[in-house]
Formats: structure tokens, C-alpha cells, sequence
């Protein structure tokens, strides 16, 4: 079992293309989405282009490795589901999959990784598949709303909701808008609709800490707070908040009182960039030269949230909620 003193990066995503049978699939369409995937890429180093027949093995390699050379002890490396219709059905929706099993078996064979499945409550298996993913030795679940068509207020998941309660199985939800995935619902964005699952029990982490993603998205950190003074169980990350538009969120978090209930997270492999923290005067310019001569995305990350005063419980934090085994 990690120790008390474990840092965790709570926030990365596996990434596939299935071509050696890992039943993960991409779909990059749009010029935009092709454009940012192709920066991604390319700024996580990966010399492999994503259609590869050797992608998902060597993503994994290089993620292991940028683990081990990072602050950071472990990854909450997050599957994904596919996405669902309110009666079950399956939509032909979305940019990328990783299965549960995919998940488990990486990290099987990596303890670098902790695993975080990706379940649908709307599935018409998905209290079996919850109760499988937790005899499989699931920490937490992750789910984007907004991207895979999660109304989380939905009378008809209560009963998915209290077995994750029951189970503590934490709860990572993307909250804010979304560049990265398509996005199916806006209004799911809103952290309001994890006010059921709180209800339950369940503990929660809103990713990115509910902020904006652009200029014209809206900054729904005031609601996170608001629902952080009414559950205890309640928390968000600072994952993907190294960047233009979301890093004014740092700021909010830095000033709210309440740190004790964020976690570190990259969001990787979303780029990381120094220029704009150090824009909004949350490093200085010797930090912000240091950051940029860190190749290591995870690392400098890391590295960033250290220079801007998060101390060591801001990475040991999330062993305290991840469900224990």
C-alpha cells in the first residue's frame, strides 16, 4: 500500500488507438480537434503519430517514465466510456474510448498507476459493470458530463450513486467548458449538477476547478465553493490550469481559504505552459525561465504548482480520498 506521504498527479488520461487489440479507438475529426491533437502530441514528446499500430504501447512507456521522473509518486490514469443516451443507447458521440479493462491491465503492469474507470450510469450494465470494476480494484471514477451526455441529477442513477457512496468510490467529473473533446451538453458543465451524487454521499472532485476554458465560457468557481461550504465531501483539482484561459483560476484558488480541499492534477497530455501564470504574477521570472527547461510535462506541472506556494498535502491529498483497499 502507498504511504501517508504518496504525491499523486490526480488528473491523466490513457490514450489509445486499439490497432494492437487494446479495444481503445480515436476519433480526431474537425480541423480544429485534428489541429490540437497534433500539439499535443507534439508537446509531449511522443515521436509516434496517432494512427500508429505502436501508439498504445508506447504512450504508455513514455507516460511510466515521465512518473518516474517527476516529482509525483503516481498517476490517477482515468479510462473512458463511450457515450449513452438517458434510456441506454449508445451514441455515436465522441473522440476517443478506453476501457475498463485496458485501464486495469496497465496498471496491473505499471504500480506507477492508479486506476480510475469510466462508467456511464445510464448504461443498461452499469451496476454490474461498477460492481466488476470494484471487485477489479477500481480508486475512482471519472466522467465528463458535458462530453459524454451525463445528466448526473437523473433520478434513475440514485441507486449508482449510493454503491459508489457505499463503496467510497470518489467521483472525478470534469467540470467548466471543454476544447480538448466535443462537447455534447453545455449545461452539464455547471458543478450544480453534481449536487445528487453529494446528496449520496458520494465524494466528489470537480477537474479544473470549474473555471473557463475560454474567453466566452463562464467561470462557475463561485458555485464550487458554494457547494464546498455545504459538503464536506466535496473537492476539486488543479488539473489543466497551466494554460491561457484557465490559469486565472489559480489565482481564485489560491485566495479562497479553502485548500485543503484541491488536488493536484496535469490533465496530461494537455499541454502545460509557464508564460501565462507568470503573467498573472503568480511566479516570478527566474520560475517561469526554470519551468520552460522542463521537457517533462508532469514535472513541470508539478514543478509550477510547488512555485506558487501549493505545499506538499496539495499532491498527498488525494490518498485520503481515493477509495482505500
Amino acid at each position: 500500500m502507498p504511504s501517508p506521504a504518496t504525491r499523486y498527479d490526480c488528473h491523466v488520461h490513457l490514450v489509445g488507438n486499439g490497432q494492437d487489440g487494446s479495444g481503445c479507438w480515436l476519433r480526431i475529426e474537425g480541423l480544429w480537434l485534428k489541429a490540437l491533437s497534433e500539439v499535443m502530441r507534439r508537446a509531449v514528446g511522443m515521436p509516434l503519430p496517432l494512427t500508429h499500430k505502436d501508439f498504445d504501447v508506447k504512450y504508455v512507456e513514455a507516460l511510466r517514465e515521465l512518473i518516474r521522473g517527476s516529482y509525483v509518486d503516481k498517476a490517477l490514469l482515468l479510462a473512458q466510456d463511450e457515450v449513452y443516451d438517458e434510456e441506454g443507447k449508445k451514441m455515436n458521440f465522441g473522440s476517443f474510448h478506453v476501457p475498463n479493462d485496458y485501464l486495469f491491465k496497465v496498471c496491473r503492469e505499471n504500480p506507477e498507476f492508479v486506476p480510475a474507470v469510466s462508467i456511464h450510469p445510464g448504461r443498461k450494465d452499469a451496476l454490474e459493470e461498477l460492481d466488476r470494476c470494484l471487485a477489479s480494484g477500481a480508486r475512482a471514477l471519472k466522467l465528463l458530463p458535458n462530453c459524454q451526455n451525463v445528466n448526473c441529477s437523473l433520478p434513475q442513477y440514485d441507486e449508482f450513486w449510493r454503491r459508489m457512496a457505499a463503496a467510497g468510490l470518489p467521483f472525478l467529473c470534469h467540470t467548466g467548458g471543454e476544447m480538448t473533446v466535443p462537447v455534447i451538453n453545455r449545461s452539464y458543465q455547471d458543478p450544480r449538477i453534481l449536487r445528487r451524487p453529494l446528496e449520496l454521499g458520494v465524494k466528489v472532485i470537480a477537474a479544473h476547478s470549474s473555471g473557463n476554458s475560454h474567453f466566452f465560457d463562464q467561470n462557475y468557481f463561485g458555485e464550487l465553493i458554494k457547494l464546498m461550504d455545504e459538503f464536506p465531501k466535496m473537492y476539486a483539482d488543479t488539473s489543466a490550469l497551466n494554460s491561457p484561459i484557465r490559469s486565472g483560476v489559480l489565482k481564485q484558488v489560491k485566495e479562497s481559504g479553502r485548500l485543503g480541499r484541491f488536488l493536484h492534477g496535469s490533465d496530461y497530455p494537455v499541454p502545460v505552459g509557464a508564460f501565462w501564470v507568470r503573467l498573472r504574477g503568480l511566479i516570478t521570472t527566474a520560475q517561469w525561465r526554470a519551468a520552460g527547461k522542463i521537457p517533462n510535462l508532469i514535472e513541470r506541472d508539478a514543478f509550477l504548482k510547488r512555485a506558487m506556494g501549493f505545499d506538499d498535502g496539495h499532491f498527498t491529498r488525494l490518498g485520503e480520498v481515493l477509495r482505500p483497499l
